[in-house]
């Protein structure tokens, strides 16, 4: 609107007891100034830097944060007509819990996780924050805004983590995980849905492809035959099959299970992963009682066989939810550490992990002849996409199988 001038100040009237001035946003119109806070502080070296013709790293973050508040403030102004200070502030209030940062959303809701005893998903968003607290220590900083989260600061962040040599798929992780909490911010008004930073043209998570870690047949028929050394070894051997024959059950599902989930036929759960966030749509794990998976529960699981008895004893019923998730990690943890020393003795390339049993089942079934559809029911997962990025190549030999029908000239 014509008359109304917009510009971003920095305020040196009043200096802050760590050396910074506020950085605001100045409005005049009939010569009347006033001027909004936008939550940002800098020393007058810092904002000189941001004042560069090109100004680098955190200098020209704060640049692109100005140049979006200020471009929010003339689309406002554009729209009242008449201009007043008070319609202004009303739509540009960039009070609104703005004195809230990412930080401090996080640790909300990593409480909130806890409460609803999800700590597997609270213990995930506490590596996140204390990375990103990590990186705002690398810059010399504690505080994180939400304006502060730009394409470019994401960016510097995922650079950051390479150097680190941090996996694309921890990235992607923690940032999904800053994603959400920034979808909170603004849902409460802390961020302008005009600066959200995710999406095209703005930035994109980093996703890679899980590497394939499937063993053949033969493995598994090594790792069946494999003659134990000790009591410990052979326990965590039969758990790693139990967990390959039970549809891939994950650790976690597998000390859950109590006897009231088998009978003579089969074995039923629900995956303690979707338990919570499929509530109405609840998918049933459906296990076919094999003779070796019977085996193994006779040979390990806990005596007396009581329908509310855990039946590998991994777990009490007293256990709180921070509690379980540690007993289940130090499950975890002990299987994996003995299937790597039978790995390296039956020398298998593939690191034997609880997860591999978990690829490897449906991998197997693949090469089988399993429909996608049939192996995504048995795996428990809610679309057939997930299914899809669990299922290997086919071996080398099938590929050469169906490579020399290409000059098979005898064929009809």
């Amino acid at each position: 609107m014509i008359g109304v001038t917009t510009a971003i100040v920095h305020d040196t009237r009043v200096k802050r007891t760590d050396g910074t001035y506020a950085v605001k946003l100045r409005i005049t119109y009939n010569r009347e100034q006033k001027y909004y806070p936008i939550n940002v502080h800098l020393t007058k070296e810092d904002w000189i830097r941001t004042q560069a013709e090109k100004p680098r790293n955190e200098s020209k973050e704060h640049k692109l944060y100005f140049n979006k508040i200020e471009q929010r403030a003339v689309d406002i102004i554009k729209e009242l007509n008449p201009f007043s200070f008070e319609g202004f502030e009303k739509k540009f209030d960039q009070r609104v819990d703005r004195t809230k940062d990412v930080l401090t959303y996080f640790d909300n809701y990593i409480k909130q996780l806890y409460k609803a005893e999800r700590s597997g998903t609270a213990d995930s968003y506490e590596c996140a924050v204390n990375s990103f607290k990590k990186f705002l220590e690398s810059k010399g900083r504690k505080r994180l805004n939400f304006g502060d989260v730009t394409p470019e600061w994401l960016t510097e962040y995922e650079k950051w983590m390479l150097d680190e040599e941090k996996s694309s798929s921890t990235i992607g992780i923690y940032i999904r995980s800053l994603r959400t909490i920034i979808n909170l911010g603004i849902n409460d008004g802390a961020l302008g849905r005009e600066f959200y930073p995710f999406g095209k043209r703005k930035y994109q998570i980093p996703s890679s492809r899980n590497v394939k870690k499937a063993l053949v047949i033969l493995d598994i028929k090594a790792i069946v035959n494999y003659k134990t050394k000790t009591e410990a070894e052979a326990r965590a051997r039969d758990l790693w099959v139990f967990s390959y024959l039970c549809n891939g059950a994950n650790v976690k599902d597998i000390a859950r299970l109590q006897y009231k989930n088998i009978d003579a036929t089969k074995i039923t759960f629900i995956r303690a992963k979707t338990e919570r966030t499929t509530k109405n749509n609840l998918k049933l794990i459906v296990v076919m009682l094999l003779p070796e998976i019977k085996q193994i529960i006779d040979k390990w699981g806990v005596k007396p066989a009581k329908p509310d008895t855990y039946v590998f004893g991994f777990l009490s019923k007293s256990d709180t939810a921070e509690e379980e998730l540690a007993k289940v990690r130090q499950a975890t943890k002990t299987i994996n550490k003995y299937m790597k020393r039978i790995g390296k003795d039956l020398k298998i390339d593939t690191k034997l992990t609880t997860y591999t049993a978990r690829h490897t089942f449906a991998t197997v079934l693949k090469r089988s002849g399993a429909t996608t559809e049939f192996i995504s029911e048995s795996l428990g997962h809610k679309d057939l996409r997930t299914t899809e990025n669990y299922l290997d190549s086919f071996e080398d030999s099938v590929k050469e199988s169906f490579q020399r029908q290409l000059l098979n000239f005898d064929s009809k």
